[in-house]
This record gives structure tokens, C-alpha cells and sequence, in this order.
């Protein structure tokens, strides 16, 4: 008998039916709040791609974003014959080079840098030490989302970017 009272009382609708309102609209602020945070983060997303180029008199490596948005590269590590190196010219024979700083910097979107440049005869050489150098960065977007990249240029998300300094690839 007192259930009839409350479905027939009219300011007892009124006040069951804005509680479901406010509920809904809860509900649908949470979520309209999640999908501007997910197409922020998307929206300065960046993507790091490493790639070699060589030909006649001339070879280097260059680092691209392919992203929409800048990255922070926290690390660079690379490796000649399993070897950390800390330096370029820690590599035998490479000669005379332009260089790039590449181990802690801002890369902007669609922006492109060559960490290491060789001309002339040295480049012949440089396609063979190519084959046993690894490179491997780390790096982050503006909100802190981070990843590490060799390359296969297959992204890898990772929590944080740490590396040993001895590791530290230091140019």
C-alpha cells in the first residue's frame, strides 16, 4: 500500500526522475572527459621511425617523426658487435663524420635529424659495420606515454625510460 503512495505521489516522480537525469548525465560527463583526454594524447602523438641511407660517396642515419606531435627523446643506445658504445668514433675505421646530436632532445613533428653523416670513401666501409650496429632510442610524448624503438621501427610501450649512464649513448 505505502509503494502506490510513492508511484502516485507526483513530487516523489518528479524527484525519482531528476535523480535518473543527474545520473545519466554523470555518466555521460565521465565518458565525453575520457574521450577528450584519449583524442588529446592522440592528437600530439609521436611516432619515431630510424632508417639508413647510403649510395655513392655517402651514408648516415637519420631519425624521423612520423608523429603528430613532438617527442621527447629521454635516451639513445647503441651497440657496435654486441659493444656498448658511448661515442661515434668508438667505432673502428669510421673516419671523418658530421654528427647530429641525438641522445636527449625535443624532435618535432614531421622533423628529421641525421645522428651521423660520412662522405667519400669511408661510407663503402660504413655499409659493412652497418650490418653488426644497433640502434635503440627511447622516448616520450608531452603526457608522459612512452616507447622504445630499434630498428624494426615496431614501437614498444614502456613505463618509463631508464637507462645505466654507462649504457648512455653520449656523442
Amino acid at each position: 500500500m505505502s509503494e502506490n503512495k510513492i508511484t502516485k505521489n507526483p513530487e516523489m516522480i518528479i524527484a525519482v526522475s531528476a535523480l535518473f537525469v543527474s545520473l545519466v548525465t554523470v555518466v555521460i560527463s565521465i565518458y565525453s572527459a575520457h574521450i577528450d583526454r584519449t583524442y588529446s594524447r592522440a592528437s600530439v602523438w609521436p611516432r619515431l621511425e630510424v632508417f639508413r641511407s647510403h649510395g655513392k660517396g655517402f651514408f648516415e642515419y637519420g631519425v624521423t617523426n612520423n608523429g603528430t606531435g613532438p617527442a621527447l627523446i629521454k635516451y639513445a643506445k647503441i651497440k657496435d658487435n654486441n659493444k656498448i658504445i658511448n661515442y661515434w668514433n668508438e667505432i673502428p675505421m669510421i673516419g671523418n663524420f658530421t654528427q647530429s646530436h641525438i641522445g636527449t632532445r625535443i624532435l618535432p613533428s614531421l622533423a628529421t635529424i641525421n645522428p651521423i653523416k660520412l662522405t667519400g670513401s669511408v661510407s663503402a666501409k660504413m655499409v659493412k659495420i652497418d650490418e653488426n650496429l644497433t640502434i635503440e632510442l627511447c622516448y616520450c610524448s608531452i603526457y608522459e606515454e612512452c616507447w622504445v624503438i630499434d630498428r624494426s621501427n615496431n614501437p614498444t610501450p614502456v613505463e618509463l625510460c631508464t637507462i645505466n649512464d654507462a649504457d648512455r649513448f653520449l656523442q
